[in-house]
């Protein structure tokens, strides 16, 4: 137990990065046909419904 007490721990450093995070989501609407529900849902009308699993992440910059 001594010997673990006496080990260090390596010294970490907090870096910052520009993460560009993509994202498959659910959005719902209410319109009269689909391509009314089209252009609401284009124009920014509806509501998320469920959001969806990441499916891409890039890290654009990493900063010290």
């Amino acid at each position: 137990m001594a010997v673990a007490a006496l080990k260090q721990r390596p010294v970490l450093k907090t870096f910052h990065a520009t993460v560009n995070v993509t994202r498959m989501e659910q959005w719902c609407v209410e319109a009269q046909s689909a391509e009314h529900a089209r252009e609401l849902l284009a124009s920014g009308a509806g509501y998320r419904c469920e959001i969806g699993e990441c499916i891409n992440i890039d890290v654009d910059l990493v900063e010290e």
